[in-house]
């Protein structure tokens, strides 16, 4: 196909090319690929980006949109649909061909978005403060009181430096002439910086030539004017040389941009948090880290006003911090965007909006928002309703629950019954709704299929404060487009993203948010904190990998003996069913009436996703653990978490259905437990190899330790309570329980000895499965963990038994009257208490601070 699309040499006139593969622009939209008014040409700075295609021109374009799409794929870039029924995630939707802003345009957008930024912020200063707007009548009382978005526990509250909008997005399209509209605006917690930020690392590099020739200025300047801000505005009760602490709060791993959240958490040098991982004590925030708590001085918010404060908002939040807005209000706590601003989002505002301009700043507006008429003046209502076919109907209070499901509908393109419906609906409650003038948006060039498509685009442009008063403009954004046959954008529709380049005749700002090079003043500094419900997910990352590992070894070993015949009746079934049901891989209590029976029901709980503590349903926990601490892990470990899951579900499922189902259902299952298992052999390694060693790896390898002391001491319980490891099957079992046959046969042969197996299974600390090793690894993680003085070690320490276990290989092997291996059995059971007692006092000391726990900072 190359060949008939591009049949010259790499000398082609490159002009020439795009203009034979671009399909027009619909009538009645701008074209931002070709200039109509010049015949049809393309666009100087258009022309200005095929000539710097490179050697290869046109024909590589699809190698290189390859190349994005494979970029995306393994740093996991997502963007979470709600509404998709395959999954709670898909993929970040990027296109090749950025989106270009000649300089002559940025000037005047950054000028007009600068006042409109300044004019935004002294809106909420007024509405927050002496209320002139209101009083005078420039803005309806009931536009803000009605809005969900008035905070009245924020009424007379100033923040620092009299900043209530630290981030501004306005979400911007061209007109068919080519002048610039402000459509929108997000006030609340802008989304779209982290994902702009994505964009341009992905594909500036694929166009390096024509980046730097069409001189597209760099972001990171603006991102390092916010970080600035926020240590700026910074509460300034700090003990001398302590910088700030700043966070950054998310929804959790549900929300549809979590990615992005956790990228610009990382790029921008912030801890990530959830509502859970603070707390307010005396009118202050803190972190609940693993050494206590922790002052926040700053928080950067994604989390929507009436999730943040269940006391104070929304009561049945649980995402939010009870006591923030009261920290907040005792000025102990900086939050970005102040609480109380997302009622400026309603559409309805740009229609008084010219007129506040001139009361607060004596100025017109530079760059002008849509005609927007709100339903609740009845004067505006009868004057534009006879056009209702010509507009765009949208809600006034989209937070509402009543408007959750009201999308904004183009009267031209809905039928004349639609319109009579709406008719009615604004009738019965105008304020409800807000009227806004129909814009037809431009069409950005995509590459698809060997052709430049025509697609409606809207760029998000993003203000950042300064703290001194001033706003920088993001020179770039965040660019949609959306799809073949749509008329408005959206990412939750299916909508695409393109990189934004802004031109600049002037300097081109080279800053980079890293260092060129790190000082040893900047080695030597401390890591930031782990939050303690980041620990706790690490904790129980280690713990599932290691439940799931054991129950697809159980799993394996149990239908290999009974597919033998190895498992028959007698003390061995007891043994195996004890050993199954006290590991979660059986319904308590399991069918004994017969091995078959036994058998059929472990392979439906094998296959059955809500069997607490089966197979499945620990790979379901080990994925949403890891899901929480998605920051923390590589994109291939994440990628193996979710497969895991995933293949051994679709290998449960592969297979003949034929009269032979238990038999075919059991060799199926052996195949696809055998997947599985390598599959956890490579996440164990990510885990153990690929991770930082710093206190939330150690905690996951504490947790794995914890789970593997507990089951292999129920293991040894289980076989020897009923003297079933008298029986060959059930010697042989024991050793496969442990992974230790080959260590076994190594060292002893065919010896059936039971010191010789108690020795090697409890004792010899070189056996990395032997009780002893477990407990000793533990002991010693934990004492690193703890920071504990070996002069005064830490109680919890005391829970486990010491050095050796405290016991010898000649009172193990001692039988008491009834011939039982008493000793065995106790220390079985003393290792299985211990180890339940170690993870309850982990999550009572570090994961809930239930006890009085010292606060790190201070200050």
């Amino acid at each position: 196909m190359a060949s008939m699309l591009f049949p010259t040499e790499a000398s082609q006139d490159a002009v020439a090319t795009a203009l034979h593969l671009a399909l027009a622009a619909r009538p009645g939209h701008y074209d931002e690929l070709r200039d109509a008014a010049r015949g049809k040409v393309l666009r100087q700075h258009w022309q200005s980006f095929f000539e710097h295609l490179g050697p290869a021109g046109f024909s590589d374009l699809d190698e290189r949109a390859e190349a994005v799409a494979r970029q995306i794929r393994e740093n996991g870039i997502t963007y979470n649909i709600y509404a998709d029924a395959d999954g709670p995630t898909r993929l970040w939707s990027l296109d090749l061909l950025p989106f270009i802003i000649p300089d002559h345009e940025w000037q005047s957008l950054e000028a007009g978005l600068t006042q409109r930024a300044t004019l935004l912020n002294r809106i909420v200063a007024d509405i927050y403060g002496p209320q002139h707007l209101l009083t005078e009548g420039l803005v309806p009382s009931a536009l803000v009181y009605g809005h969900p978005g008035y905070l009245r526990p924020l009424c007379g509250f100033t923040p620092p430096g009299d900043t209530y909008l630290h981030i501004v997005a306005f979400d911007l399209a061209r007109a068919p002439d080519g002048e610039w509209w402000v459509v929108s605006q997000r006030t609340q917690a802008p989304s779209g910086m982290g994902y702009a930020l994505e964009n341009r690392l992905a594909i500036s590099n694929l166009f390096n030539e024509a980046f730097h020739e069409l001189r597209v200025q760099h972001l990171a300047a603006s991102y390092r004017t916010m970080v600035d801000m926020l240590y700026r505005l910074s509460p300034l009760n700090l003990s001398p040389g302590t910088p700030p602490r700043i966070v950054l709060l998310t929804p959790g791993p549900y929300n549809e941009t979590y990615f992005e959240q956790t990228f610009l958490a990382r790029y921008l040098g912030l801890t990530l948090v959830e509502g859970g991982d603070l707390t307010v004590r005396d009118n202050q925030l803190f972190l609940k880290s693993l050494h206590g708590l922790e002052r926040v001085h700053a928080v950067l918010r994604r989390l929507d006003d009436d999730f943040c404060d269940p006391l104070e908002l929304r009561s049945d939040s649980t995402l939010g911090i009870p006591g923030l807005l009261q920290a907040m209000r005792a000025g102990n706590v900086l939050v970005a965007n102040s609480l109380g601003t997302s009622f400026l989002e309603s559409p309805a505002f740009n229609g008084f909006l010219p007129a506040i301009a001139q009361r607060l700043m004596g100025e017109d507006l530079t760059l002008p928002s849509l005609a927007s008429w709100w339903c609740g003046e009845e004067a505006a209502l009868k004057q534009v309703l006879p056009y209702l076919s010509t507009l765009v109907i949208k809600p006034t209070y989209p937070e509402r629950k009543a408007n959750a499901a009201f999308e904004p509908i183009i009267g031209a393109y809905a039928s004349p019954e639609e319109l009579d419906a709406l008719r009615e609906r604004i009738a019965e409650d105008p304020d409800a709704f807000t009227l806004q003038a129909y814009l037809p948006l431009s069409q950005a060039p995509v590459w698809s299929g060997g052709h430049l498509l025509p697609r409606a685009a809207m760029v998000r442009m993003f203000a950042v404060a300064d703290g001194r008063g001033s706003w920088s403009i993001v020179p770039g954004g965040l660019t949609r487009v959306g799809g073949r046959d749509q008329r408005v954008v959206s990412m939750q529709s299916g909508g695409s993203s393109v990189d934004t380049w802004v031109m600049t005749s002037g300097v081109v700002d080279m800053f980079s948010m890293l260092p060129e090079q790190l000082s040893p003043e900047d080695l030597s500094q401390k890591r930031r904190p782990v939050s303690s419900r980041s620990a706790e997910n690490m904790f129980w990352l280690g713990r599932y990998t290691e439940r799931a590992d054991t129950g697809v070894r159980l799993c394996r070993l149990t239908l290999e003996r009974f597919g033998s015949g190895a498992v028959d009746s007698g003390e061995m079934f007891v043994a195996v069913a004890r050993l199954c049901e006290r590991n979660g891989l059986i319904p308590y209590p399991a069918p004994m009436e017969s091995p078959r029976a036994f058998e059929q029901a472990l392979l439906k709980y094998l296959a059955d996703e809500a069997a607490a503590m089966g197979v499945r349903y620990n790979l379901r926990a080990l994925a949403s653990s890891a899901g929480q601490i998605r920051d923390r892990l590589s994109p291939d470990h994440w990628r193996l978490l979710l497969a895991a899951g995933d293949d051994f579900t679709a290998d449960l499922a592969d297979g003949p259905d034929d009269d032979d189902r238990a038999e075919v259902s059991a060799l199926r299952a052996q195949e696809a437990l055998q997947r599985l298992a390598t599959r956890l052999s490579a996440i164990t390694g990510a885990q153990a190899d690929r991770m930082t060693r710093d206190d939330g790896w150690r905690l996951l390898t504490i947790g794995r330790q914890t789970e593997r002391l507990s089951v292999m001491s129920r293991s040894l319980d289980c076989l020897f309570i009923d003297n079933a490891v008298l029986l060959e099957s059930g010697f042989a079992l024991l050793l496969d329980v442990f992974d230790s046959t080959i260590t076994y046969r190594a060292y002893y042969q065919s010896r059936h000895e039971i010191p010789v197996l108690l020795n090697l299974l409890v004792l010899d600390e070189d056996n990395p499965r032997s009780l002893a090793c477990i407990a000793g690894e533990l002991r010693s993680e934990l004492a690193r963990f703890t920071k504990s003085d070996p002069a005064q070690p830490d109680p919890m320490l005391a829970l486990l038994p010491p050095e050796g276990l405290g016991v010898t290989l000649s009172s193990l092997c001692e039988r008491d009257n009834d011939g039982r291996y008493s000793a065995v059995l106790a220390l079985a059971a003393q290792l299985t208490r211990a180890a339940s007692a170690i993870s309850d006092e982990i999550g009572r000391r570090y994961f809930s601070h239930a006890i009085d726990f010292p606060r790190a900072v201070r200050a």
